[in-house]
């Protein structure tokens, strides 16, 4: 489970003068590249300008390196880890642009999951985000309309996961075959 930093912790607890609370996204998939067709991702940050801050070493994509978040408007409810319920994330984008919709028509043509990367940052500290690790989700579903896009993401359904993991068939195991 995501654990605060000290830092992020004071931030929530007292609210110091000057300490602000960026919340960040990033999408990532497989399909999402660059004009020189290298992984990229896309990456909002909740403010109004631009936040260029690091990564976290685990990152999936530019992993350590300094990144550009987008300032975009974005609503997120962050999950909640109630017993007996899969935990999810909810992210709602207003005025998505050319670029985002783009990339995710994109990426509804393939097979792979679109995973939503949710970190927290201090304006008084860029060096990395204040949790670690940071909220990673699979995106379930998506719904769009002309002013939004919505999104529900959910952790790895790890419930339905057969036990023991694999499985022995007659195919692989001809031995099990009288």
């Amino acid at each position: 489970m995501a654990d605060f930093s000290e830092a992020m912790k004071e931030a929530f607890a007292s609210n110091p003068r000057g300490e602000v609370i960026l919340e960040t996204i990033e999408f990532v998939h497989p399909s999402f590249v660059d004009d020189d067709d290298s992984p990229t991702a896309i990456r909002f940050v909740r403010d109004g300008s631009d936040l260029f801050a690091a990564l976290e070493a685990s990152a999936p994509v530019q992993a350590g390196q300094t990144v550009q978040f987008t300032a975009f408007p974005f609503d997120v409810v962050l999950p909640g880890f109630e017993e007996g319920q899969t935990p999810s994330l909810t992210i709602t984008v207003d005025n998505v642009g050319r670029e985002m919709t783009g990339q995710l028509e994109a990426a509804t043509q393939s097979a792979d999951p679109i995973i939503v990367i949710y970190r927290p940052y201090l304006l008084t500290d860029l060096s990395g985000p204040q949790m670690d690790p940071p909220i990673q989700m699979t995106i379930l579903k998506a719904t769009a309309d002309l002013m939004k896009v919505s999104f529900t993401a959910t952790l790895d359904d790890v419930t339905n996961v057969p036990f023991p993991r694999r499985l022995y068939t007659p195919d692989d195991f001809p031995g099990l075959v009288r």
